[in-house]
């Protein structure tokens, strides 16, 4: 097998394995916490069901793309993935053995098409204010909507029950949006077109990965979820989860130029700690620390991204 095509293998197994245990974990934490009571094979099964519909349902309507023409602007290489490339993605590995909620778009993107990290930077911005505002408005308002329909419910049998659907699908909302989002960080080390034997390999692999995520319920990034206060809460779940998939909806109908969605998570849980911080009149500082925490990591991974971008466009002098 030449080399390019063995870094291509290598590229696409080292990015799908970090994706799944950084960006998709960071989308499904959530629903993982305040569904750590069930077998994780369920959850797994579950969440693996709306994965394959969207790579199908990509591949047939965008003429074997399953990338939903997220890499236009991202065309393949010349001369095939090189170990700079590759670099990229083991190097988000490395971070997420650390629990740091890095950017994978940054991360594995900015490689391919240095140009792009404006554009990509200016979106992803943009998805982290718009996270943090409505996420403390919304806040306020839900906690209304909360006690309204407490008080509707009839039995609190009845009410939980209710909650827990409305979770069940706003997570398969929210999983659909972030997979149609964040698939391009994967299937960027591939042909832009894929045959139907192709497609089965990836869809096997990623299965298995997820898996694998799902029995460690989470690993170590799903730390950063359960520190948020009341993830585990059902309520709060279905909030945090239909803010998210209507976020990442409304930014992919804006352009096809992906974005991090880690912003947007980090961005979406800033603003509720520091609306329950008001709310409750809790440590201030405390928010303040945990909040800078976050988006101390964060920058560390655009930082990186930068310089293994620069490294490209001198090693392609």
């Amino acid at each position: 097998m030449p080399l390019p095509e063995m870094l291509m293998l290598v590229g696409f197994a080292l990015a799908a394995y970090s994706v799944v245990s950084n960006d998709s974990i960071q989308t499904l934490g959530t629903f993982l916490a305040s569904n750590a009571h069930r077998p994780w094979w369920l959850l797994w099964i579950f969440s693996s069901g709306i994965l394959v519909v969207v790579l199908v349902f990509g591949w047939i309507t965008r003429d074997g793309d399953p990338a939903y023409g997220r890499l236009a602007a991202f065309p393949p290489p010349e001369g095939g993935v090189s170990w700079l490339h590759v670099l990229a993605p083991f190097t988000l590995l490395v971070l997420t053995r650390f629990g740091a909620p890095v950017s994978t778009t940054f991360l594995v993107l900015s490689v391919f098409a240095p140009g792009n990290i404006e554009a990509m930077l200016v979106k992803s911005l943009s998805g982290y204010l718009v996270a943090f505002v409505l996420a403390i408005l919304l806040y306020f308002a839900v906690r209304r909507l909360n006690d309204y329909l407490r008080t509707k419910a009839g039995t609190p049998e009845a009410g939980a029950m209710r909650w827990v659907a409305l979770q069940w699908a706003a997570t398969a909302f929210l999983w659909s949006q972030w997979l149609i989002q964040d698939l391009a960080n994967i299937f960027v080390f591939l042909p832009r077109v894929i045959d139907i034997w192709q497609l089965l390999g990836t869809i096997a692999m990623l299965l298995i990965m997820q898996g694998v995520i799902y029995y460690q319920r989470g690993g170590r990034i799903q730390h950063i979820v359960t520190t948020k206060s009341l993830t585990e809460d059902t309520r709060s779940a279905t909030i945090i989860d239909f803010i998210y998939g209507l976020i990442l909806l409304v930014f992919k109908e804006l352009s096809n130029m992906p974005m991090s969605t880690t912003w947007v998570f980090l961005g979406l849980l800033a603003g509720r700690e520091i609306a329950m911080t008001i709310q409750v009149g809790g440590s201030r500082m405390a928010t303040a620390k945990l909040i800078g925490k976050d988006a101390l990591k964060a920058f560390a991974g655009l930082v990186i991204s930068v310089l293994l971008a620069l490294a490209g466009i001198y090693m392609a002098q």
